[in-house]
Order: structure tokens, then C-alpha cells, then sequence
């Protein structure tokens, strides 16, 4: 007698109540695509950057070491160009002299360029003293 109380009671309860329609499921799983879709471009744009910040970082310490490289070699007064570093793969490391105007021969400035196909090059300057 009371299981059959119970299920009364259930069945009762349950006719009032509607579960989730085909309209409101639909509407859900439109609602969570488009939240994935958007925390996903979120991640591809975060990893172009990175990569980005990644490929200047790398130049910039490649232009530093040829400046330091550069520095510490012998000076020549008639130099044009000094040797270069060995660079990454991809990579390509320039150096360039040139004559300071209104100064003696003791000094020289000295460019140096690293650029990697499809980016922009980095360029950093200094000077040269012969000591």
C-alpha cells in the first residue's frame, strides 16, 4: 500500500513538470560552440604573438653578440666589414662599417643587421675605437 502511495505521489509530481525541449537543448549547445570557438581563436592569436615576441627576442640577442663580437676583434682602419657570428638556421647576420665624418681614423661605426625571411630585420649601432 504505501509503494503504491509513492508511485501516486511520484506520477502526480511528474505531470506538472516539462523536461528540456528540443528548442532549449539547441539553443545550449549553440550557446557553448560559440564560447569553445572563441576561447580557441583566443589561443591561436596568443600563439602567433608569442611566436612573434619569440623571433625578436632571438634577433635582438644575435645583434647583440655580433656588436660584442665586433668590439672585441682587432681593429682595422680600413675595415668595411668584420666576420660575422655563425647565425640559427633561417637567420642571417650582416655587418657594415662606416667612417665617422668629423672624427680621426680611430673610430668607426659599426652596424650590424640580423633580419630572418618574412620578418622584420633588427639593427642595432655602435662605435669602434681603435685603443
Amino acid at each position: 500500500m504505501a509503494r503504491k502511495l509513492k508511485q501516486t505521489l511520484v506520477r502526480a509530481a511528474a505531470r506538472g513538470q516539462k523536461g528540456f525541449g528540443l528548442v532549449e537543448t539547441l539553443v545550449a549547445v549553440a550557446i557553448l560552440g560559440t564560447s569553445v570557438a572563441a576561447f580557441i581563436s583566443g589561443l591561436s592569436a596568443g600563439s602567433i604573438a608569442v611566436r612573434g615576441q619569440d623571433v625578436t627576442a632571438v634577433s635582438q640577442g644575435l645583434a647583440q653578440t655580433q656588436m660584442e663580437y665586433t668590439k672585441s676583434y682587432a681593429y682595422n682602419p680600413s675595415a668595411v666589414t668584420y666576420p660575422a657570428v655563425t647565425a640559427p638556421t633561417g637567420y642571417s647576420i650582416s655587418v657594415s662599417v662606416s667612417a665617422v665624418p668629423s672624427a680621426d681614423t680611430n673610430i668607426q661605426k659599426i652596424t650590424v643587421t640580423v633580419s630572418r625571411t618574412g620578418e622584420t630585420p633588427v639593427t642595432v649601432a655602435g662605435y669602434k675605437v681603435n685603443r
